[in-house]
């Protein structure tokens, strides 16, 4: 039985999914398969993604795979209740209200794995942590899972390392046809979406602090330079701050941004990236948000504990007024920016994304007699056919090799 927040918001997420889904041929064209194929015949799989209209998608495609498909949210402020209940209405056993507090998040992760799932799709690694522990009884019949995330994917590296994965895992985010479009061109956008839908002001001539220069927060500082913006990228890797410097942007450390910044965005996948030495030196109505998988980036805690007033100050913004009279204004309590006060990436970004989840999720089945218990890439042939049908969805064309020039790449002679 689903769990969510009400039934009659239905209309409203049917409407919205059915808008993102004219806009994911690749997805289409996978659902149409498997729809004659029936890949998941029997199987269970549990999702937990970002719960909206994309995600919701997805669900429905891999129902028309033939399986009992048990969807729930990945984070307390992602999960839109009209989506919920529109794919709980279309069959989709549904767990997800929106702002939650962490144990009822919990909850209904674990009502989802009471499913005993043969196949999990995690975006951050929260079901795979509860079935390494709470709920170690509903594992009983896992084949494996697939991972959205980059901080998902460093979760389970750190778990091969120590002998705790539960299962086969595939490295979905580390797949060509995610990671290059979804993290830099999927995050720039939504990140900026989200920050100018919640805050209503300008990006154009303010300074933007972005921490950190991986895919994710090089589409962030992308976009906002695009946008007018004077961009400071912070970051410990030497070879990334080369890399932000050759690309037109100052460099140097938080602590020599932190006066400097009108709006700051952390996309590190680390905690403690904007601290209380940090908060001492900033501007009064500066503006900060976290565009990371989990809220630890900006201490929100220490704000909470030690700001003179607290005020909501728009829909997804909390003033902190600090002992030396400045306010700091955090969007969505520091949770992932683009989706606790956003639509999350675009559709057609979506696309891709839940294309290789599709396809890992086949890839697992097929390959079930064979799986080592580790964490596996993302097949090059895989990878290979979503980019020729995006392209192709696109209406693009490109060039191929002749024999001649294979051969001359294969070998060593000019």
């Amino acid at each position: 039985m689903s769990i969510v927040k009400d039934m009659s918001l239905a209309p409203s997420g049917r409407q919205k999914i059915e808008w993102v889904r004219a806009f994911m041929p690749a997805l289409s064209g996978i659902e149409a398969r498997f729809e004659k194929e029936q890949p998941f015949a029997g199987l269970r799989i549990a999702v937990s993604v970002h719960l909206e209209a994309k995600t919701a998608n997805l669900g429905l495609v891999l129902k028309k795979g033939g399986a009992e498909v048990y969807l729930t949210g990945c984070n307390p402020l992602s999960t839109q209740d009209d989506v919920a209940a529109a794919v709980a209405e279309l069959g989709v056993e549904t767990f997800g209200i929106h702002g939650v507090t962490p144990e009822q998040y919990e909850d209904l992760l674990v009502e989802t794995l009471k499913s005993h799932p043969h196949i999990v799709i995690d975006d951050g690694g929260d079901l795979i942590q509860l079935l390494d522990g709470r709920c170690r009884e509903y594992a009983d019949c896992l084949i494996g899972g697939c991972e959205e995330t980059t901080t998902g994917i460093h979760r389970l590296q750190a778990r091969q390392r120590e002998g705790r994965l539960p299962c086969p895992m595939m490295a979905v985010n580390d797949a060509k046809a995610k990671h290059y479009y979804d993290n830099k061109y999927g995050t720039g956008q939504s990140v900026m979406d989200g920050i100018m839908h919640t805050t209503n002001l300008i990006i154009a001539g303010k300074t933007v602090v972005v921490a950190g220069y991986g895919w994710c927060g090089s589409g962030i500082a992308l976009r906002a330079k695009g946008m007018g913006a004077d961009v400071i990228v912070t970051e410990v890797d030497p070879f990334k701050a080369l890399d932000a410097t050759m690309n037109g942007f100052r460099v140097m450390p938080m602590a020599q941004a932190a006066p400097l910044g009108d709006l700051f965005i952390t996309a590190t996948g680390c905690k403690d990236v904007i601290t209380a030495e940090h908060f001492a030196a900033m501007k009064d109505n500066a503006l900060l948000c976290n565009a990371g998988h989990f809220d630890c980036e900006v201490d929100v805690a220490w704000l909470e504990g030690n700001c003179t007033r607290r005020t909501e100050r728009r829909a997804n913004i909390v003033g902190y007024t600090l002992p030396n009279g400045r306010t700091l204004n955090v969007i969505a309590d520091g949770r992932l920016v683009n989706l606790a006060a956003g639509n999350g990436h675009p559709a057609e970004i979506m696309d891709m994304s839940f294309a290789v989840q599709a396809l890992a999720a086949e890839w697992l089945v097929k390959h079930r007699a064979e799986l080592e218990v580790k964490l596996y890439d993302i097949p090059e042939e895989i990878d290979y056919q979503i980019g020729v049908t995006k392209l192709a969805a696109l209406g693009l064309a490109i060039d191929e090799l002749t024999e001649e020039q294979k051969a001359y790449l294969s070998g060593w002679q000019v």
